[in-house]
């Protein structure tokens, strides 16, 4: 059964409330940030709370340590820190990767845990198939406001100047197996730009978003769920492709349109998505 993201909350590593209540949300995954969201001169007392929040029962949410990257002073403190968490942490998130070699240099210090790949940068972008084949990676966030800035871009509800970049990232996930989880909605408060703009992100095929308020979680997780017509649907393909596979046809028929196995091969991810989203909410 695959883990959903659906929500991926940025907590600050600093702030040992935010921490507590992470345990409460209804998040399928927390990104616990030791990086753009903590003050240098916290950083490395952030480790250690972080250290005493993660010896804390999470439940199922998925636990991802964001380290400064390794052209700051905390870069390599942070991966060694992240070497002695492997039992309470599931991933490390590498900010900035624009090449495979960035991996490396973490992957040397961080031993067997996980690695996942902040991709915010326009060398990151043209690099992302090369960078998603690296054998420790599990998943790919989009950094939109960090590439954006590089662009140089606009931002428009239709996000336009990230299209190209969310486009090659997306199909080097896809190309490798990978979760890939896209950038965040900056405007906590805008309810309808933040529900386009998941839509836009699932129906591109994002796994879900990243979120920086747990205002954004609800909406988040309605919208990179299957629904209930779509789990209806799912079971109805399945039932009609097995009875035609034992009467010795190769198709079905459902609701006027062809049904073949790619689309039973959907119908059967849907349904097992529905699961995991089931078991983790209980």
């Amino acid at each position: 059964m695959t883990r959903p993201y659906r929500s991926v909350l940025y907590i600050p590593a600093a702030n040992q409330r935010a921490m507590d209540k992470a345990r409460t949300l209804a998040a399928d995954a927390i990104i616990f940030d030791l990086e753009d969201a903590v003050a240098p001169a916290e950083k490395p007392g952030a480790r250690e709370l972080l250290r005493a929040a993660l010896a804390q029962d999470y439940g199922g949410r998925a636990r991802i340590l964001r380290i400064n990257g390794f052209d700051t002073e905390w870069g390599r403190d942070d991966a060694t820190f992240a070497a002695g968490l492997a039992d309470s942490a599931d991933a490390v998130l590498v900010p900035k990767v624009s090449r495979p070699e960035d991996l490396d240099a973490v992957a040397a210090i961080t031993g067997d845990l996980p690695l996942w790949a902040m991709m915010e940068t326009a060398l990151g972008m043209l690099n992302a198939a090369a960078i998603a084949a690296h054998p420790r990676l599990q998943g790919m966030v989009m950094g939109t406001n960090d590439l954006a800035k590089e662009l140089g871009s606009r931002h428009r509800p239709d996000r336009l100047g990230m299209q190209a970049g969310l486009g090659l990232c997306l199909l080097a996930a896809r190309a490798h197996g990978l979760v890939i989880v896209d950038g965040v909605f900056n405007a906590f408060k805008d309810d309808e730009g933040l529900r386009a703009e998941c839509e836009q992100g699932r129906d591109m095929g994002f796994d879900g978003k990243t979120l920086i308020h747990p205002a954004q979680l609800d909406i988040a997780n309605a919208a990179f769920a299957p629904t209930d017509a779509e789990i209806d649907l799912s079971r109805r393909q399945i039932e009609a492709f097995d009875a035609a596979i034992a009467e010795g046809k190769a198709v079905a028929v459902v609701d006027g349109r062809i049904v073949e196995n790619l689309h039973v091969e959907t119908a059967r991810k849907t349904l097992a998505r529905a699961e995991a989203i089931a078991a983790l909410a209980g």
